[in-house]
């Protein structure tokens, strides 16, 4: 065995020792095994210590001590020191090179359209095609510039000018190796081209004028011109009074005190007043005397209609140029405002018919409510989730309330008209004090559905709202604002449409209308239904009470008619 050296012999104790060449033959280089120690077995394991170990139970050699390590190569062992690199990904460690967002992405777009990208940690180097990143020298997306020019395009031409030289393109503009290819083609067949073509082509063309300016006139505006007509049998009484005076002539006194005479259901439908053939979307009773009936309509037009003498069409008001939202008289009914989806909101004159004053935000007004206590002052429900003030003397905005978070649906003043509620598509009710921007009081509940329309009780200590869930719920107006659970009027249908809700005189019923036609009427008390009765074919949008006689009720809807019922 002489590959394992001198110091291994025979174990035989008769044979000679083997005789020791001069000159011994250099063993082969080539190491078949790592260097693995042959020692005792049971030693080595005594050397070995625990990592947590702080002390050694066995005094080691120093041969022991620096013998080289045996074994394969840690790979993930640093060439400084003896630490071990720390796996951050699944297959080994990846290093970390801090690059910006614009240069990875830069690079990765190189990488995806060119097939190569810079290495961040080596300047100079390329990872990819390297072939394709010496073709372009190593620059990317970005400084790669393409070869092809932009294409260059005939010029507009004149506007004012139709046929011939320097005619109007614009956007019809051709490239210029475009009209080089046709000018060649056209020149190329010149030789098949007949007699006829030749005159055609010898016609000059007509240099016609520009276009006027009233080719290109818009359309009027018509949102502030507003017109008035007079549609009643005589304007002025044999005394030279207009429509504006209570009549005396008639078995009712209209200046009493409103709600002293207790109210009935009506029975018997006797009259009907004709609006137009567009749904009618409010109806409003002239303030205190309820002698003249003020009506809104999908048509764009407000109307204004007799209630006892003759019971006919006494004033048209027109000016807006869409369908109007709501109205209301002023306290005194001097005035009235109108609302419409043309975003417009004025103030019109009652008798005269002439429009004061014009508002404007920019939204969709919805409700519309004169301050009752200050008449110069009313607020305005927008489509932008604002409620809005306005002075009527300046024409400025005072005020503004934006805490709701849907458009605007009802504004009830409430507590001597010191506050007032709102309520939105939002699913809430809001009390604010007036002038203060603040809510005072938030109700949101997860069971509340949009509250559509709202009528104030006559004691001013409760409100009624027609809620979305096809019932009326009652909330009260004083300060605590919570909800009377115990009065509830169910029993018609409302989902889909912005019904009105109307209180009598003296408080005793709830009449609403209803999607089917009918008209529903509740005892106040038992918030059991009373009656109901059917008052159109389509539904009825707008139920309004005469606050000056006992059982007297208007209703209206999508028919375009206005029904009194008795």
């Amino acid at each position: 065995m002489p590959l394992l050296g001198d110091e291994y012999a025979s174990s035989d104790d008769d044979t000679s020792p083997p005789s020791i060449e001069a000159n011994p033959k250099s063993a082969s280089s080539i190491v078949a095994a790592p260097d693995v120690s042959l020692d005792d077995p049971m030693r080595l394991q005594m050397m070995l210590a625990k990592p947590t170990d702080t002390s050694l139970t066995y005094n080691v050699r120093y041969e022991d001590l620096s013998r080289p390590a045996q074994g394969p190569q840690n790979p993930f062992k640093t060439t400084e020191g003896n630490a071990l690199k720390r796996k951050n990904v699944l297959t080994g460690n990846a290093e970390e090179a801090v690059i910006s967002d614009a240069t990875f992405t830069n690079q990765h777009r190189t990488f995806q359209s060119r097939g190569y990208a810079q290495e961040p940690n080596a300047s100079g180097k390329f990872v990819g095609d390297l072939a394709v990143a010496a073709r372009y020298g190593g620059r990317d997306v970005i400084q790669v510039k393409s070869d092809r020019e932009r294409r260059k395009r005939q010029k507009k031409g004149d506007p004012s000018i139709v046929e011939g030289q320097g005619r109007y393109l614009g956007p019809w503009a051709k490239y210029k190796e475009d009209v080089q290819y046709e000018d060649d083609e056209a020149l190329a067949e010149e030789e098949l081209a007949s007699d006829e073509e030749y005159i055609e082509e010898a016609i000059v063309p007509a240099n016609l004028g520009g276009m006027t300016k009233a080719g290109t006139d818009y359309q009027e505006d018509l949102s502030n011109k507003e017109t008035t007509e007079f549609n009643g049998s005589s304007e002025y009484d044999y005394q030279g009074r207009t429509y504006m005076h209570a009549p005396r002539d008639i078995d009712i006194d209209l200046h009493k005190e409103e709600g002293v005479e207790k109210s009935y259901i009506p029975k018997k439908h006797i009259h009907t007043w004709k609006h137009g053939t567009k749904p009618i979307n409010a109806i409003r009773f002239f303030p205190k005397t309820a002698h003249l009936l003020l009506s809104a309509s999908a048509d764009a037009k407000i109307k204004i209609f007799d209630v006892y003498h003759e019971k006919e069409l006494l004033r048209t008001y027109s000016g807006h140029t869409k369908s109007v939202s709501d109205i209301d008289f002023s306290p005194d009914g001097t005035n009235f405002l109108s609302a419409s989806f043309d975003r417009q909101m004025k103030i019109w004159d009652t008798e005269t018919g002439q429009c004061a004053h014009r508002f404007k935000t920019g939204a969709i007004p919805h409700v519309l409510k004169f301050n009752p206590s200050v008449p110069h002052e009313f607020l305005a429900g927008m489509s932008d989730k604002k409620i809005v003030q306005f002075d009527t003397r300046s024409g400025e905005m005072t005020q503004e309330y934006d805490h709701h978070l849907g458009p605007i649906n009802t504004l009830t003043f409430c507590d001597e008209n010191r506050r007032f509620i709102s309520t939105s598509d939002d699913k809430s009710l809001r009390a604010w004090e007036l002038n203060i921007p603040v809510p005072i009081k938030f109700i949101a509940e997860p069971y509340m559905y949009p509250l559509t329309a709202a009528s104030p009780h006559p004691s001013g200590k409760s409100v009624c709202f027609q809620s979305g869930d096809n019932q009326i719920v009652v909330y009260a107006s004083t300060d605590r604002f919570r909800q009377n659970r115990k009065k509830c009027f169910r029993g018609h249908n409302t989902s889909g449409y912005a019904i009105d809700v109307s209180v009598s005189p003296d408080g005793s019923f709830v009449a609403s209308g209803d999607s089917a036609g009918l008209v529903c009427f509740w005892d106040w008390k038992t918030s059991k239904m009373f009656e109901k009765f059917r008052a159109g074919e389509g539904a009825i949008t707008c139920v309004q009470w005469n606050r000056q006689t006992t059982s007297r009720v208007a209703t209206a809807g999508l028919e375009g008619t206005i029904k009194y019922w008795d």
